[in-house]
């Protein structure tokens, strides 16, 4: 049964498929510069003498990098609507692109722009610092995130880093003292 509703999953309409990493890096720095898309996207790669061949090696190496650049084609080269949450979660390849959303117009960048998303994610960086690691409430609080520590909500072992002992409900004296820390009363 599985298999007939993943039969008609249309695939196709994603820009992605099909489309070789060479050709698609290609088409974004003909468009943009290597230059431009340091700015945008901070990959090392696009920044010391690059070029095609030397950003595609460190690309096919690197996956994090690869869904970097697939993300920044699909959604600022192609200009495609931004997908729900549950298809955001996928690599960019494997999600599904509603038949209604249209290819567009590559947006048009600046360096300017590519500051002001710097700045922001800067600050956003120094905030997260500021919390210990960890986010505060929406996307990706509670159960199951793993924290900049490696601190895993889940495991006994990221009760043991953030203070807790093994046995749920107790916790050290250190850790008690932070009542004020909203993660100590977790469970």
């Amino acid at each position: 049964m599985e298999n007939r509703m993943t039969d008609k999953i249309n695939y196709e309409n994603n820009p992605l498929h099909g489309l070789s990493l060479q050709d698609m890096l290609t088409q974004v720095v003909d468009q943009y510069g290597f230059e431009l898309l340091d700015a945008y996207l901070n990959i090392h790669c696009f920044k010391n003498r690059p070029t095609i061949e030397s950003s595609l090696k460190f690309l096919k190496k690197t996956e994090w990098a690869r869904h970097k650049l697939e993300v920044f084609y699909l959604y600022t080269f192609k200009s495609l609507p931004r997908p729900s949450s549950e298809q955001f979660a996928l690599p960019p390849r494997d999600r599904i692109v509603p038949d209604h959303h249209k290819i567009g117009e590559p947006k048009a960048l600046s360096f300017e722009d590519a500051e002001e998303q710097r700045k922001k994610r800067e600050e956003k960086a120094q905030s997260h610092q500021k919390n210990g690691g960890f986010r505060q409430g929406g996307k990706g609080s509670g159960k199951g995130y793993s924290g900049a520590r490696g601190a895993s909500y889940g495991s006994r072992d990221g009760d043991k880093k953030r203070g807790k002992s093994s046995s749920r409900g107790e916790t050290s004296a250190s850790a008690s003292k932070a009542s004020d820390d909203p993660w100590i009363n977790w469970r």
